[in-house]
């Protein structure tokens, strides 16, 4: 059989899996009646991702074309999700790294080029968006080609092969065209992919091995077990050997054979050698695991996965509201699915606390509020701490994480920009401006800069700002970071929030909650104007006199509260303070709920 295994890499938003829709569709993958055809996004199922508009999850799928079976594999563009990119790239012999024609390549396209071309892997660029009033085509290619020149680890890497696309409306080209309205479709992309990307390197008639790529699993068939065969055929009823990360090996039978086609796994009697292949019966595997004819058990090199840069601690819920919207709610409820999900979530760490608390370390804050936000809509209650910054001691110094930090922003904004990284330690190191008005600043920051800077930025540019990093080193720890956020506003008893209440807090700070909403001593319903903290009585109704005022009767209006997202409720915590997570509400508060308490904590 021929075979083509091929990922699809870019930075966030430059079209890859809208260029994975068009080649479904366009390869005869769905009859012309199918639901699929008048969809997009086919290949981000989550609702997550089709929530925040990107790729968190790596998929596989494949089409048929002229022949040959082409495996694509699609990759996440955000470097918090690294993990997924470093691991399945593994199981590809080519790339197609898709930029967008009017941005040219962001922090991420850096990031996934490195990891593709350290694998060996020969990329074929796409120009995607060339109907983009803005396109800087040529531009965007010599600022490709140094990037290549930058990262190549080959000299044949070099000579890297460009098209061009509008994957919106299914469009590809070899050469640039003059009128991009004139029909055409992605048949160049397709052909290009089977001059430039080599057939799989496979024994075929080796003993049968393969390494653990992903997991799946379903309530039909249990746990699948995800990779590319390296030697041999994959067959039901073979006995296998599971290499893990231990000194023995654990027996097995592959039970069902299962390859993809479109969106679907189809059952085979067998799988030839370099094809993506899903294998049931193997229980005890996990990512990064050998499994190997038993007859001929031999390891393959494990995945290489970087370290993670930030921790978080999550405990069951100990608010007074506990128990009220969540179905899992203990400890022991939220430790089982934590292991469920470092079975698969190759980047998560995990580790227990100091008081009990179960601390996951990640590759940045977008990739631990996913996690968190899963747990949330499959109805389990929690409390989060902040997010904590992951420091190492080498040779005597303590060491932190630091990342490049890239901003686009519209010109007028620069000045706020530079002034609120400059607060939280971060150094310029590039700017340039853009034909459209808009410039690119480039910083270095430690990643204790970084938290909370997103939603800070996003407010003083009026939401034009766009925001991108990536790790670049350990270095040794800078000096302290002063206190950026306000005090809170702390509710002092316990009851329903009203109107009268709410105004006398709105003439302090601002709200984060509306009047009814339930509330409980300790509880933070929003921000002070000053630094410190101020316990107010939202819950105070004003009292009733027989005096009567010409303005008594005049409704209160009070302001909108502030709505904040899980990802700005993290940003916001303090070190006192915790989020409450539950499936409909999410609530931060003191650590210590009473005044009594928390007075006695700073005095102690």
């Amino acid at each position: 059989m021929n075979i083509r295994n091929v990922a699809i890499i870019a930075h966030v938003d430059h079209g890859k899996t809208t260029l994975v829709d068009g080649m479904l569709k366009q390869s005869g993958a769905f009859r012309h009646n199918e639901a699929a055809m008048s969809q997009t996004l086919l290949m981000d199922s989550n609702d997550q991702e089709r929530e925040r508009g990107i790729t968190i999850l790596a998929k596989n799928t494949a089409i048929d074309y002229r022949g040959t079976k082409i495996n694509i594999i699609d990759t996440p563009g955000h470097a918090d999700f690294g993990g997924e990119v470093e691991r399945t790239l593994n199981m590809a012999d080519g790339a197609l790294l898709v930029i967008d024609a009017q941005e040219g390549p962001m922090p991420q396209t850096r990031f996934v080029l490195k990891k593709a071309l350290e694998l060996g892997l020969r990329p074929i660029v796409i120009i995607n968006k060339i109907d983009k009033s803005s396109r800087r085509v040529q531009d965007v290619i010599h600022e490709t080609g140094d990037l290549f020149l930058e990262l190549a680890t080959d000299a044949s890497q070099l000579d890297f092969p460009v098209y061009y696309a509008v994957a919106r409306d299914g469009k590809g080209w070899k050469e640039l065209p003059a009128d991009i309205s004139q029909p055409a479709d992605l048949t160049p992309i397709m052909e290009g992919i089977l001059e430039h990307v080599p057939p799989p390197q496979a024994d075929a008639n080796g003993p049968f091995q393969m390494l653990v790529t992903a997991l799946d699993w379903d309530s039909f068939r249990g746990k699948y077990v995800i990779g590319r065969t390296r030697r041999g055929i994959a067959k039901p009823g073979l006995a296998v050997s599971v290499m893990g990360r231990g000194e023995n090996d654990e027996p097995a039978r592959i039970d069902k054979v299962f390859i993809s086609y479109g969106l679907k796994r189809l059952e085979v009697p067998e799988a030839v050698a370099g094809d993506i292949v899903a294998i049931t019966g193997i229980k005890g595997a996990g990512i990064g695991d050998t499994i190997a004819c038993a007859t001929a058990p031999e390891r393959l090199p494990a995945i290489e996965i970087g370290e993670p840069t930030l921790k978080i601690a999550v405990s069951s819920n100990t608010s007074p509201f506990a128990g009220q919207e969540g179905q899992f709610v203990t400890g022991r409820q939220i430790l089982e699915r934590i292991y469920r999900e470092l079975e698969t979530n190759v980047s998560l760490n995990f580790e227990m606390g100091q008081n009990g608390e179960y601390v996951l370390s990640g590759r940045g804050e977008l990739h631990l509020a996913v996690f968190i936000e899963t747990l949330r809509r499959e109805g389990y209650e929690l409390e989060v701490g902040k997010p904590q910054v992951i420091t190492k001691t080498m040779d005597g110094v303590v060491m932190e994480p630091v990342e490049e930090l890239t901003v686009d922003v519209d010109s007028e904004y620069t000045g706020v920009v530079a002034s609120e990284v400059g607060r939280r330690r971060g150094v310029l190191h590039a700017q340039t401006v853009n034909a459209d008005s808009t410039s690119r600043m480039v910083f270095e920051i430690s990643t204790r800069g970084l938290l909370g800077l997103r939603s800070q930025l996003l407010t003083l540019t009026r939401g034009t700002a766009v925001l991108n990093s990536q790790f670049l080193r350990f270095d040794k720890i800078g000096a302290d970071i002063p206190k950026l956020r306000n005090g809170a506003l702390i509710a002092s008893e316990t009851g329903k929030a009203v109107t009268y209440g709410l105004n006398n807090a709105q003439d302090r700070g601002v709200t984060f909650i509306e009047p009814g909403t339930p509330v409980y001593e300790g509880m933070i319903v929003g921000l002070h104007s000053r630094h410190n903290d101020l316990e107010v009585n939202v819950a105070k109704e004003k009292k009733l006199t027989n005096i009567r005022s010409s303005t008594s009767d005049i409704a209160v209006v009070l302001t909108p509260p502030l709505v904040l997202s899980l990802e700005q409720s993290l940003d916001l915590l303090e070190d006192d303070e915790l989020l409450e997570v539950m499936p409909k509400t999410l609530r931060l508060r003191k650590r210590l709920l009473t005044s009594s308490a928390r007075a006695r904590a700073r005095k102690g």
